[in-house]
């Protein structure tokens, strides 16, 4: 029999689904389970992210999963983040944190150090347009925020610092976000957060070195903020503007060997789970459920797409 792809199906059932988690712990290891388990928190904490596009959800979960990022909002290195597009109902945009950004700068073995900071009154001392700022960290006035500024040393000696006035930070942001612009997402619920990465994504695009040991770090930049489709190509429903300076030619995530979930995917996952719920009763009580949804069919085999998700979604939910 034929496999086909099975298209009604929400994002919780497909990464439930066998093919789908055998896909992340080809990436990840031992870490695949846990890294399934914030996908499926993040996506019981919003209800816009529940109904969003299937393969934008997933697009973006195996974007961190290929930067080795952690999706959780409570350690801030990568969110999966929903929109609502006119046309397109709901999809899902992937998102570096700012300590993602450093992450990646350490674990590539070319940084010495990388910071940012918040700039108050009196401490910018010096501005050359040649040699960059200068700053007294001493001579803070107030507790008035001026400015952000992100800093990095590579081994090789190179330095290089970035800063930005309170003005600017917000310019950037009306320019690259329109949901700043009506007053919601990232930039309403953490703006300091916010303009820090806005920094260190911005020192790092113009000056860190774009070799082979840094492909990670050229992966998150150009994928930051985008909605990622199925042959890998990349747009920003947050605003048309945010796509980041880059080279031409840029090697781009690989995502032509997507996971599909299959009906025999639902099926499989369903026997396998109703065998150690109902123990010797599994076939019986899996029978009367199948029933319940559907009374003229005999079996799953029997039922539409629709009602094995229906069913598959039941079963999940008694194995929580």
């Amino acid at each position: 029999m034929a496999t086909r792809q099975l298209q009604k199906y929400s994002p919780k059932q497909f990464f439930r689904t066998g093919s789908v988690q055998k896909k992340f712990q080809e990436l990840l290891g031992k870490k695949a389970q846990g890294f399934i388990t914030s996908i499926l928190q993040t996506i019981s904490d919003s209800q816009m992210l529940a109904e969003a596009d299937v393969n934008s959800v997933y697009n973006a979960a195996m974007t961190a999963a290929v930067l080795d990022l952690p999706i959780n909002p409570n350690l801030g290195f990568a969110y999966i983040i929903p929109y609502r597009v006119k046309n397109k109902g709901v999809v899902a945009q992937f998102q570096m944190g700012y300590k993602g950004y450093i992450q990646l700068c350490q674990r590539s073995g070319r940084f010495k150090t990388i910071s940012a900071t918040p700039i108050y009154k009196g401490q910018v001392i010096e501005e050359n347009p040649l040699t960059g700022f200068k700053f007294n960290f001493n001579a803070r006035e107030s507790n008035e925020v001026v400015g952000y500024a992100a800093y990095f040393s590579l081994i090789n000696g190179f330095e290089k610092t970035l800063y930005m006035t309170m003005d600017e930070i917000i310019a950037h942001a009306k320019e690259y976000s329109q949901s700043y612009q009506k007053g919601f997402g990232p930039w309403r619920d953490n703006f300091e957060a916010m303009a820090i990465k806005t920094v260190i994504k911005l020192l790092l695009s113009k000056y860190a070195p774009m070799t082979i040991e840094m492909q990670a770090l050229q992966e998150a930049l150009t994928h930051d903020q985008a909605v990622i489709g199925d042959n890998a190509e990349v747009g920003y429903v947050d605003n048309n503007n945010s796509a980041p300076e880059q080279p031409e030619e840029r090697e781009r995530l690989d995502f032509s060997d997507q996971a599909e979930v299959t009906r025999e995917d639902l099926m499989a996952d369903i026997s396998n789970t109703a065998k150690e719920l109902y123990g010797d009763k599994w076939y019986q009580t899996l029978k009367k459920k199948v029933v319940d949804i559907n009374d003229e069919a005999e079996n799953m085999l029997s039922l539409s797409d629709e009602e094995l998700g229906f069913l598959h979604t039941e079963v999940m939910q008694e194995a929580r």
